[in-house]
């Protein structure tokens, strides 16, 4: 018996140049000009992910029953090179989603990283053979197959909306997302703040880090102690 699945039209990929901006940048910059909101949490890089890597890259959505992986199988099959799989698995952790072999063959694919809201397993084939992966725990036992689910459609990770060829940012911090829409805003303004933190830093290098503001939005009331 064949399962039956929703496949949604694939979204335009983006330019190289606006992908190669946003690997000079970071998880936080990207979440701090989106109001702060952008960020997955509890999805972390569990392996693949070398220090100071930045990866980015589309969104190819995937939605699936929690603890089943018949449609991530699938999306392997249909994923564009430099996409990122984002797995909507419902943040499950009692199963895996993906492992070793897997990772594997989606580095054979040119898939850019792997983003399950869910767990995965095989940590040290993963580290050794797949792109970086982000998850929200790791767990050995494996998944079933049986479907159903969507590829390309709208899903929820993390509580976040995601849709078909948002940009995923991906570092040691976590992910990011950026709506494919605003995409140069948000990419412009996160760059501006890149510049903006260097500035900080030397100032904080020279000893003339501003700290006024502190005092101007806080007060503190000192708590007399009685005596012995």
């Amino acid at each position: 018996m064949t399962v039956e699945c929703l496949l949604y039209p694939e979204t335009e990929l983006p330019p190289e140049s606006l992908l190669e901006r946003a690997r000079r940048l970071a998880s936080s910059l990207v979440s701090d000009v989106s109001g702060r909101w952008a960020g997955a949490p509890g999805l972390l890089p569990v392996a693949g992910l070398k220090p100071g890597e930045v990866v980015v890259g589309p969104a190819m959505t995937v939605r699936t029953r929690p603890s089943d992986n018949l449609l991530v199988h699938k999306a392997l099959d249909l994923a564009r090179p430099g996409e990122v799989l984002v797995v909507a698995a419902g943040g499950h952790t009692d199963r895996s989603i993906l492992g070793g072999l897997m990772g594997q063959y989606a580095r054979t694919r040119g898939i850019a990283a792997l983003v399950v809201d869910g767990a995965v397993r095989d940590r040290s084939a993963l580290d050794a053979y797949a792109p970086p992966v982000f998850a929200r725990g790791l767990c050995h036992v494996g998944p079933y197959k049986d479907g159903p689910g969507e590829l390309r459609g709208v899903v929820s990770i993390a509580g976040l909306p995601v849709h078909d060829g948002d940009l995923v940012v991906g570092d040691e911090d976590g992910v990011a997302l950026v709506p494919r829409s605003l995409a140069e805003e948000i990419i412009t303004a996160a760059e501006a703040k890149r510049e903006a933190e260097a500035a900080e830093r030397r100032a904080i290098e020279e000893g003339r880090w501003d700290r006024s503001w502190i005092d101007r939005v806080l007060t503190l009331r000192r708590v007399e102690v009685p005596g012995p």
